[in-house]
């Protein structure tokens, strides 16, 4: 299993072709927020939890993709979905 870091990485290569905001996203933290802080849609959030249903073989259900707010709810729901396999 990869550590914290190394999901946080992952995400970021995800995360990044639908990021409007540059500069927020060289300064990503756990408690970045991926529409107000990156601005990014939420059409593209869909696509981003595809990408990482497909990266990580797992199934993010509605409940889960509505709590993927944030890059740290992100790792949280990848960590016990990854724990859940």
């Amino acid at each position: 299993m990869q550590t914290k870091d190394e999901l946080i990485e992952t995400l970021k290569k995800i995360v990044k072709p639908y990021v409007q905001d540059e500069q927020a996203f060289e300064h990503i933290t756990e408690d970045t927020d991926f529409i107000k802080d990156l601005k990014i849609n939420s059409a593209n959030l869909v696509d981003i939890a595809l990408d990482v249903e497909e990266a990580y073989d797992i199934e993010i259900d509605n409940e889960s993709m509505e709590q993927m707010l944030t890059v740290g709810s992100a790792i949280e729901i990848i960590t016990k979905k990854l724990a859940e396999k």
